[in-house]
């Protein structure tokens, strides 16, 4: 799916967050609990809608195998929090922070995500 959005990316001074945050597509565009894949300044990201008006940005590399695939990998949540299961090696991360749940995994990059007139940005340095 090509989507075509008329919004530049944004310095996040204004937050006192360091870097820019880009439009990526509109939150209609994600279906819940599914996610997708977007490049954003030369980085791959994966996207994950949780609820109606939640996403979350993840590197889109596994830090275990190094292959583009965490958008394909299974939503779920654990301790009150969402998490992200790799559909490779599955490996479990919170998706707020990209933590590995058990511990001893290698951390998964995560990204902030805001809502602005219904357009999903993310914040890359």
């Amino acid at each position: 799916m090509t989507l075509q959005l008329d919004f530049s990316p944004e310095p996040a001074l204004q937050e006192g967050l360091q870097g820019t945050w880009y439009p990526i597509c509109r939150l209609a565009d994600l279906e819940q609990c599914w996610g997708e894949a977007a490049l954003i300044h030369g980085r791959q990201v994966a996207l994950f809608r949780v609820d109606t008006e939640a996403v979350f940005a993840v590197s889109h590399r596994d830090p275990v195998s190094g292959s583009q695939v965490m958008a394909r990998g299974l939503v779920g949540s654990k301790r009150q929090r969402f998490t992200i299961t790799s559909p490779l090696h599955k490996q479990v991360y919170y998706l707020d922070s990209g933590e590995p749940v058990s511990g001893t995994d290698t951390a998964l990059r995560s990204f902030p995500t805001r809502i602005a007139d219904g357009v999903v940005e993310v914040l890359v340095a």
